[in-house]
């Protein structure tokens, strides 16, 4: 027996004086109201109503239980307000990459606690990211898509530890003679995607450059250790700009825009509002994001403030 739905019976028949009143009310058939009437009679043991073709009215037997059925219906009314509270306001998780700015992050949940929303930022790989907000463990998620389509692109270049003064082109790795043995290009978990990967390994070869010459940063793809090798002169680092020079080293962004970074912000399906406007600028700030100046029709949510940072909001 549902307790609750025969409660509802119950008060709405003694509340109404009517049966058919109070099924209008609860919006069910009369037939039904009547059995979980008498369904609730049978496990009480003993009527509740005196029924007469003119009037319905509580018996005694009634009147004694209908004050605790009150008391249960408004008891699990307020439970069920809670709960959605409680869903509301729970934390909502983030997948970011893993060299965003940390004071840009901070920025992230300060604009999230401005809208009454707190956030959990956790920095994943982007094949964790995506799987996060697929199942749902992650309310949203920066997912890596190609430049060409995404509504959020970031430029990569080459991390050294001497200055570089142009935009790189691969054609300029290729080794000069007498210049002595070329240094690796160290690509971190982040860059290294099955779309990133293949357009980078297409590019090098159309400029002559040996697959060897681009290698995981690590054994884990980690930018730390990257970073370390690089400001060493002992490799170049595949990244971002914020990321080069918060840490001291000199960068210059690659000609070849096909392989910079793209990224969209992916809502997971228990997400129905979708992504929402604020959360789009401070992410674009923390992942070193430019403006897009003609984004995708469908990358276009109404309520982004601002439409260069805007995101494409799938889930």
């Amino acid at each position: 027996m549902d307790l609750l739905a025969h409660l509802a019976a119950f008060v709405a028949v003694a509340d109404e004086a009517s049966f058919s009143r109070a099924a209008d009310r609860l919006g069910i058939a009369q037939p039904l109201l009547s059995r979980r009437v008498r369904t609730l009679e049978e496990h009480f043991g003993g009527p509740l109503f005196d029924r007469s073709p003119r009037r319905v009215s509580t018996t005694d037997f009634g009147q004694l239980l209908l004050p605790y059925a009150h008391d249960v219906l408004d008891r699990t009314q307020r439970l069920r307000q809670v709960a959605r509270s409680a869903r509301e306001s729970a934390a909502r998780a983030v997948g970011v990459p893993a060299d965003c700015d940390p004071a840009a992050l901070a920025a992230v949940i300060r604009a999230g606690a401005e809208h009454d929303v707190t956030l959990g930022l956790s920095e994943l790989s982007p094949e964790a990211r995506e799987a996060g907000v697929a199942d749902g463990s992650l309310a949203f998620a920066l997912v890596r898509v190609p430049p060409e389509s995404a509504p959020l692109r970031v430029p990569l270049g080459l991390a050294s530890a001497t200055a570089r003064e142009r935009p790189i082109h691969l054609e300029d790795l290729r080794p000069r003679r007498g210049s002595g043995r070329p240094v690796p290009v160290l690509v971190t978990a982040e860059d290294d995607v099955p779309h990133a990967r293949d357009r980078l390994a297409r590019a090098a070869a159309r400029a002559g450059l040996p697959e060897s010459r681009f290698r995981p940063a690590g054994t884990n793809g980690t930018a730390a250790a990257a970073l370390a090798e690089t400001l060493a002169g002992r490799s170049l680092l595949l990244c971002a700009a914020p990321f080069a020079r918060r840490h001291g080293a000199a960068w210059a962004p690659l000609a070849d825009t096909a392989l910079h970074r793209g990224y969209a912000l992916t809502a997971a399906a228990t997400q129905r509002a979708g992504v929402p406007g604020w959360l789009v600028r401070p992410l674009a700030v923390a992942v070193g994001a430019r403006r897009t100046a003609t984004p995708p029709r469908d990358a276009v949510r109404a309520d982004a403030r601002d439409a260069g940072f805007r995101l494409a909001a799938r889930g």
